[in-house]
């Protein structure tokens, strides 16, 4: 049976939230557990318009926090389906905080989560294939392939037949962070 594919723009999604004085620390800054999870709301919508079903968190990682987001700020998250691999889809989140006095923006997060397809009964279900349409979610689509290789590792789940894959990750992860 030939899987269908769907657009990485089909899962695309926007979601903003005001932070409030419950959401913060001591410190007045957004908690990061309540910014984690409202990341998984948006990459549950994003996976589960690319799947058509129920999806479940199945890893988070790469969770980058570059900067404070502070009481009052809007916070904006964009998530999307980088690859579908046979029931899991790579979702990446971009998180951007602005101030609402100024309308100055900045990126404050970056994340990739792993969610799975699941049916009724919870056991998983194969998941339509991505169609990357620009020439940045193609090389988006093939550094996910990279990362799922090194999370797989990690989890044991991976031999060394993949060591290249995951030797080209961590150069291209070193190249990001010194440039």
């Amino acid at each position: 049976m030939e899987r269908s594919s769907k657009p990485v723009s089909s899962s695309h999604s926007i979601m903003s939230e005001l932070v409030l004085p419950n959401d913060t620390n001591g410190l007045g800054n957004l908690m990061g557990g309540r910014l984690l999870h409202w990341m998984d709301v948006c990459a549950a919508i994003s996976s589960q318009r690319h799947a058509g079903s129920i999806c479940v968190t199945a890893s988070v990682d790469s969770v980058e926090f570059h900067s404070p987001i502070l009481q009052s700020e809007i916070v904006t998250i964009q998530s999307q389906v980088n690859r579908a691999f046979r029931t899991s889809m790579e979702i990446e989140l971009l998180v951007d905080a602005e101030n609402p006095r100024t309308g100055s923006k900045r990126r404050c997060n970056r994340a990739f989560y792993t969610f799975v397809s699941v049916d009724s009964e919870g056991k998983p279900k194969v998941v339509p294939l991505v169609t990357p349409e620009t020439e940045e979610q193609k090389v988006r689509y093939e550094e996910a392939e990279r990362r799922r290789d090194f999370r797989l590792f990690l989890a044991g789940r991976l031999d060394s037949d993949g060591v290249q894959s995951i030797s080209d990750y961590i150069d291209a992860v070193k190249d990001a962070h010194s440039s």
